[in-house]
């Protein structure tokens, strides 16, 4: 129906007047007002403390920080943390997306049961995952006994990192997909069984489209979880130099020997690598979206 108001045909700018007067309004206060509370908060909470990273960086020289920050033990954590980080949240986005399709699209004995347990890792605290996946997977572990001698070693290992960082990043991605799963029209599928297509090509060129946004989403998620995890990765990690020491122990090591440069010096650079990852998965994110039409 077309906006009408009394003496509009007599005065078409007041008509244009008040269409702009009702269009600019808003619930919350004014842009300016909302911007300068928003950024105060993020300085508050995010810039300051980082900042504080960096200038703490700063009081070494360019020698000093390039000896620390290419240590060969330093080095070795970075491609133990990044790698199973980035390993973890692709396995978590494959398995994620099948159990979030079991839960939204089955009906099974325990759905409700299994739909609290995707949220366990998010409640419990991370030491005491970190504990009960060592239990687990230990030589002398309910798991750990039968699958060392069949010369599969997970605690103590990087395979044991692995394993942790899977468990923490699995309820990002089954919680991002679920809704818009949800949300997925099954009509669509139909249609295209209807017209000749397999069940490979429904979900290629149907489902996994509007899918691919939300599971960006979810593997950026779990692998920033990832890379900050420490409590439930040392003790199954076993904190071996070169084989399973992590980068945040390493900056914990440097915090216990009062070498504060040096962990803000290793603390920068996971720093701007995390956020170049990031960055990077956030504009295929955005890229994928203005393709499929989910951005509108």
């Amino acid at each position: 129906m077309p906006y009408f108001t009394p003496g509009a045909a007599a005065c078409p700018d007041c008509l244009e007047k008040t269409k702009s007067t009702r269009k600019a309004f808003r619930v919350l206060p004014g842009f300016n007002l909302t911007l300068g509370y928003t950024l105060g908060y993020l300085s508050l909470l995010i810039l300051i403390p980082l900042s504080a990273v960096f200038l703490k960086t700063f009081e070494m020289s360019w020698e000093q920080f390039i000896g620390v920050v290419s240590a060969p033990q330093v080095v070795a954590t970075y491609r133990l943390s990044f790698g199973a980080s980035l390993l973890a949240a692709a396995i978590n986005t494959v398995f994620g997306l099948l159990l979030a399709w079991a839960l939204v699209r089955y009906s099974f004995p325990g759905k409700k049961l299994v739909d609290a347990l995707v949220d366990l890792p998010f409640a419990l605290p991370t030491a005491v995952a970190g504990i009960a996946l060592t239990a687990l997977y230990a030589g002398n572990g309910w798991l750990g006994q039968y699958l060392e001698p069949l010369g599969i070693k997970v605690a103590f290992t990087p395979l044991g990192v692995l394993v942790a960082l899977v468990f923490i990043g699995l309820p990002f991605v089954v919680r991002t997909v679920q809704p818009i799963l949800e949300d997925l029209d099954t009509e669509l599928e139909e249609a295209a069984s209807s017209l000749g297509a397999r069940r490979w090509q429904i979900f290629r060129y149907v489902i996994l489209p509007i899918l691919l946004p939300a599971l960006l989403t979810g593997f950026a998620l779990a692998f920033a979880r990832a890379v900050g995890e420490y409590g439930s990765v040392i003790f199954i990690a076993g904190n071996l130099p070169f084989v399973s020491e992590i980068t945040p122990l390493m900056i914990i090591t440097k915090l216990e020997q009062y070498d504060y440069r040096g962990a803000t010096a290793i603390a920068s650079v996971m720093l701007l690598f995390s956020f170049a990852l990031l960055l990077l998965i956030n504009s295929l994110q955005a890229l994928t979206a203005r393709r499929t039409g989910r951005d509108r």
